[in-house]
């Protein structure tokens, strides 16, 4: 499902004279249908820069992103749009919506996009909001006004939200209380057993080794000094 061979990232530091910072080199990586890698490593190895050349928000310098076959590393903007939409979830640490639309449909709009019955959606949704403990008088509000915790378990609800084949995790237990740790836990879970693909970074390491099926050191992918 996702396969990734001798990829190579560098940065232009063109405030800097146009120096080159190589940051990858060589990255190898593949995983199958109903399996979760980690992504381990210090802080500035190279674990979210990976992850956001995977999602196709950053340009690699070389090398391949297969994702259901589709090479993310030289795919148009419509076609990553398209496989966002249907394959490649990511489930960020951070909400990014629209200003004023309410809560439960932003939770639905992963189904809205892949043209699922709106009521059913918004059911779907609700059931999510319920099951990581959003107060239902929120669910008609903006997430904008919410508090960083509740922001972060919409974000979750809507990357659950619609069966992606393959699925992006940064941090998806940081910060969360004992009982919606386990609702998150349980929901990779169930996406493991539907046969979701899952990359992910965890530094919770209970969290981690419970959920993954292995580790990926990014450092193995730093560029050697000449």
């Amino acid at each position: 499902m996702i396969q990734i061979s001798d990829l190579e990232k560098s940065f232009t530091l063109h405030n800097q004279g146009g120096a080159v910072i190589p940051v990858m080199a060589g990255a190898n990586l593949s995983v199958a249908p109903g399996e979760c890698v980690a992504l381990i490593g210090a802080s500035g190895a190279g674990k979210s820069t990976l992850m956001r050349m995977i999602y196709g928000n950053y340009l690699s310098q070389g090398g391949s992103i297969l994702i259901d076959g589709v090479d993310v590393a030289r795919a148009e903007p419509r076609e990553i749009l398209q496989l966002r939409r249907e394959t490649l979830g990511y489930v960020s640490q951070f909400l990014r919506v629209v200003p004023r639309v309410p809560t439960v449909e932003v939770v639905a709009e992963p189904l809205f996009n892949v043209g699922h019955d709106r009521d059913a959606a918004l059911a779907h949704a609700r059931g999510l909001l319920a099951r990581l403990n959003i107060p239902e008088r929120l669910w008609s509000l903006s997430p904008t006004t919410f508090s960083g915790g509740e922001q972060q378990r919409v974000n979750i609800a809507r990357g659950f939200a619609y069966d992606y084949p393959a699925m992006l995790l940064d941090e998806p237990t940081a910060s969360l209380d004992a009982t919606n740790r386990e609702v998150v836990l349980r929901l990779i879970e169930e996406a493991k057993a539907r046969g979701a693909a899952i990359i992910g970074i965890f530094h919770d390491e209970a969290a981690r080794n419970r959920v993954c099926d292995r580790e990926i050191d990014v450092t193995s992918f730093t560029p050697r000094a000449a």
